[in-house]
């Protein structure tokens, strides 16, 4: 059975910063795609940041570049991300999610697995 569990997740400052880590168990992690989408309030899932585990390269949506981190640890079945200088459009329910699919990763209907979910609240 496969199973992502998202944790991280809180009320943080706008400028500040949360880890949101996503542990996986039930799949074999390496041949897995990976990748964090979220949803506001009234807004579609959308895709925040993933790697291809056929190409090992990560992606990520425009409005994140150089302010969220993405990374994998094989070893601990788990990946994060790493959100420096929050903004309050970043408030959203963040989801960890998983494919078997190596590409079209920002494509929601590509990922056979996902987690619950974690709140993140960003305060202006």
């Amino acid at each position: 059975q496969v199973q992502l569990v998202e944790s991280g997740g809180g009320l943080v400052q706008a400028g500040g910063s949360l880890r949101l880590s996503c542990a996986a168990s039930g799949v074999t992690f390496s041949r897995y795609s990976l990748a964090w989408f979220r949803q506001g309030p009234g807004k579609e899932r959308e895709f925040v940041a993933g790697v291809s585990w056929s190409t090992g390269i990560t992606v990520y949506t425009d409005s994140v570049k150089g302010r969220f981190t993405f990374s994998r640890d094989n070893a601990k079945n788990t990946v994060y991300l790493q959100m420096n200088n929050l903004k309050p459009e970043d408030m959203a329910v963040y989801y960890c999610a998983a494919a078997r699919a190596a590409f079209g990763l920002s494509n929601r209907q590509r990922y056979d697995y996902w987690g619950q979910g974690t709140q993140v609240t960003v305060s202006s």
